[in-house]
């Protein structure tokens, strides 16, 4: 089994979030072949184009982040039906300048918790369509859109109902295999970890 680096955005920036406790969730729950780590975005300026020019350190970490990873997960909620503002954020600044964006041929996943039945999925799909123009390939199915009650996941990161806890561990697992195809259609040159950074 091919074992490939994750990187994870929260996209809320509440210390107590819901999404961080499930991006935790997932990290234990991924099969040996995903190895999960966090990338920040709490950091980061607004994005204008006067920055493209001369990008300021937490741009250029955020970009080396990106880099760094074979795939990227994205763990977010939903905010007026669509994706937070420090989420799109980060997003403009690793897509610029142009002909730097990150996320070309990097793949990519989505997932969302929130307190509503269907919570995340319209946010979700402006993420769709904000990636799709990033040009990264997409992870589609299995869709999910997780309803957090209230001890759903501990402080530990365990998720407490066997239902849920299988459905996320085989998402996981799908994601890797859905990585793995992409790669063998798509396969990179050179990088730093993993199969490689993105030409």
């Amino acid at each position: 089994m091919t074992t490939f680096t994750v990187g994870y955005f929260v996209g809320s920036l509440a210390r107590a979030s819901i999404n961080r406790k499930l991006a935790v969730a997932l990290a234990r729950l991924a099969p040996p072949g995903l190895e999960l780590r966090e990338i920040p975005i709490g950091d980061l300026p607004l994005y204008s184009y006067d920055y493209d020019a001369a990008y300021p350190p937490a741009g250029k970490a955020l970009k080396d982040a990106i880099a760094s990873v074979d795939a990227v997960l994205f763990v977010t909620p939903e905010y007026n039906r669509s994706i937070p503002g420090a989420l799109k954020n980060a997003i403009d600044w690793a897509s610029r300048p142009r002909g730097t964006n990150s996320f070309a041929r990097k793949p990519s996943a989505m997932i969302g918790a929130s307190p509503g039945k269907i919570g995340t999925a319209v946010g979700q799909q402006h993420l769709r369509s904000i990636l799709g123009f990033c040009n990264s390939p997409q992870f589609n199915a299995i869709e999910a859109y997780i309803e957090f009650t209230p001890g759903l996941i501990n402080d530990e990161g365990d998720v407490t109902v066997d239902s849920t806890r299988e459905f996320l561990a085989n998402y996981m697992k799908e994601f890797h295999g859905y990585i793995t195809r992409v790669y063998t259609a798509l396969p990179r040159t050179s990088g730093a970890t993993g199969m490689g950074a993105t030409p």
